[in-house]
């Protein structure tokens, strides 16, 4: 697959085209969003809790099994500490220093002579020895904001501890560009000030000269094949996070092009667009975007449309208290990294704020498109199957969402799980995840095809072929009408093996399900299987209702296997309901409806 910097530089020429426009409005001022004063109450509200989950005779924060990672919260508590505002009593309390350094400590006890931790996680697996990115950093930069009121011996101990660290850092982890090195070299940077370290500040601007260059024209960087989406974040907070420190604005560009990136593959409530993300299936929920976006004017506009979602999330939920933000409040970490990092300034207006929206990334590699309450992704990036767990099949090539019901065809990609594959050509049941393997073998045997060789994508037709061995396969989505969708289903059937569809639909736990013959019940973690016969002409759920061709099957729970748990299992939550397009000799097409429901009146 091609990757060309022509689309995408058009794409993104187009918008800077009307930004001198967005950025005046009448009367001739620049729109400057304080950003700052929003997130300090929150900061503020943060602490009392951060304090109070503080074990005084360790100095470990959080609860249940401890982990490196909880203590985190040092570089919040730092900024409360030394950063001066009207609405932040916590400047230079003396108590909040004590809590700071007896959390520094408790990192010191737990390491090993190399300055390592062991990799633990709050289900008790542990993922063997580690120099944490996320906990150095934070320690680092926290103890770059009290270092000065340290009492000299406490001072001195925290400074050979952080040094055995990024002295390992430095030495191991920058040999390639990915997300962790990437989050190493910005913390590196900062222990190279604070330590009087200036090799450690070349060695760092270095690294990200590399990260930089080896960013997709697209506003991504990739881990094997085709764009992360969930992990690009890491990347642009580990770039804004050292801009800051560096004011190195060699960084700049990157920055900006991820942050077009992230407008345009983000669904109308806030949440990531995963049919393109080769790590991470979808998540629900506003994600405000990191500090790197902060520093142009098309990613602090993403910012803020962001952050108003979150607020009309909270008033959602609680009118009263939506101004304190309670419910999908950004972190304590991350208010405070915007406090700290954060560039105020003009915003340019995201793109699709009328409803319309197209939109080609690269060489026809993917496509997003809103039309009126619909949002289509289609995904053209294909890759072999490989076997690290991180790296997802490259197998669902689809996704539906629509203004009253949020995400309802698509949730992206997994391993060892033929039934999230938009086709398949062979046996489904030849490939599964076994309970209780933690080293599993996720190349499929011979007899079933679920990832594509070859992917074309039409983006002005919405249509995309697929191609698994000997067959061709397409799939179409029409969304010209407002309430209704149609995904048409196309295969051959040369090979003489099973080829299926699979329309994979995102779940609502606890909510009813109904179908056209009468059939009803609540979605839990029972399984569920039902044929056309059973369902008749449909199955509805969530506010959705999708017609059922004859010979068809809905399937619940489709698991995935989840990288992140060692055994790789998965709760329902996390599962798909399928709805199972058979293809034979006489049945080549399937046209399904997808129909959203009026709420009543």
């Amino acid at each position: 697959m091609t990757k060309s910097r022509r689309t995408t530089t058009c794409l993104l020429g187009a918008w800077l085209v009307t930004l001198a426009v967005s950025l005046r409005p009448a009367g001739g001022a620049e729109p400057t969003w304080e950003f700052k004063k929003e997130f300090w109450p929150i900061l503020v509200r943060a602490v009392p809790g951060i304090l109070k989950s503080q074990d005084p005779k360790t100095g470990r924060f959080g609860s249940g099994i401890w982990i490196v990672n909880d203590q985190n919260v040092l570089f919040p508590l730092a900024v409360a500490w030394a950063v001066r505002h009207p609405d932040n009593p916590y400047y230079h309390d003396e108590e909040l220093l004590e809590a700071i350094m007896a959390g520094g400590d408790a990192l010191i006890d737990d390491q090993d002579e190399r300055g390592m931790w062991v990799f633990r996680k709050k289900d008790g697996s542990t993922w063997g020895k580690t120099y944490m990115p996320w906990t150095y950093s934070r320690w680092v930069r926290a103890f770059s904001l009290v270092r000065d009121a340290m009492p000299p011996e406490r001072r001195e101990r925290w400074e050979k501890a952080l040094t055995l660290g990024y002295e390992g850092i430095a030495r191991s982890a920058l040999h390639r560009v990915h997300n962790i090195p990437a989050h190493h070299a910005m913390g590196l940077y900062c222990a190279g000030q604070v330590l009087n370290r200036p090799q450690w500040c070349e060695q760092a601007k270095r690294f990200m000269a590399k990260v930089c260059a080896a960013q997709n024209p697209g506003g991504y960087w990739s881990e094997h094949i085709g764009p992360v989406v969930a992990y690009n974040f890491v990347y642009t907070e580990a770039l804004g996070v050292y801009h800051a420190m560096s004011g190195d604005e060699a960084v700049l560009p990157a920055l900006r092009r991820a942050a077009v990136y992230h407008a345009a593959f983000t669904y109308p409530d806030g949440s990531r667009v995963e049919t393109i993300d080769e790590r991470n299936p979808y998540d629900p929920g506003v994600v405000l975007g990191t500090v790197g976006f902060t520093f142009s004017p098309e990613g602090r506009g993403f910012v803020r449309r962001q952050w108003e979602r979150m607020k009309a999330a909270a008033a959602a939920e609680d009118a009263d208290r939506a101004p304190l933000i309670h419910g999908p409040a950004p972190s304590a970490d991350t208010c405070a990294t915007f406090i700290l990092y954060g560039q105020e300034g003009p915003c340019a207006s995201p793109p699709g704020a009328d409803g319309k929206f197209h939109f080609v990334l690269g060489e026809n590699d993917a496509v997003v498109h809103r039309a009126g309450p619909w949002f289509v992704c289609l995904s053209a990036f294909h890759s072999p199957v490989l076997r690290s767990r991180w790296i997802q099949d490259r197998q669902n090539f689809v996704s539906l969402f629509h203004d009253r019901t949020g995400l309802i065809v698509g949730g992206g990609n997994t391993k060892l799980q033929p039934l999230w594959s938009t086709f398949t050509v062979g046996d489904v049941s030849l490939l599964k995840h076994r309970p209780g393997d933690t080293r599993p073998n996720f190349i499929p045997p011979e007899g079933l095809q679920h990832v594509p060789s070859q992917a074309a994508l039409d983006p002005d037709g919405l249509s995309l072929v697929l191609s698994y061995g000997p067959e061709t396969c397409r799939v179409t989505v029409d969304v010209s009408h407002q309430d209704r969708a149609v995904l048409t289903y196309e295969t051959t059937t040369q090979s003489g093996q099973p080829v299926e569809a699979h329309v994979t639909l995102l779940p609502h736990l606890d909510a009813p399900w109904r179908t056209e013959s009468g059939r009803r019940g609540t979605l839990s973690g029972k399984p569920l299987r039902l044929t056309s016969e059973e369902t008749g002409a449909w199955f509805a759920h969530s506010g959705w209702r999708i017609s059922v061709p004859q010979g068809a099957s809905i399937v619940w729970p489709a698991l995935p296997h989840n990288p992140y748990r060692k055994d790789g299992r998965a709760t329902p939550a996390e599962g798909r309901i399928v709805l199972v397009l058979p293809f034979d000799k006489t049945v080549h097409r399937h046209a399904v409806a997808v129909e959203v429901e009026r709420p009543p009146q």
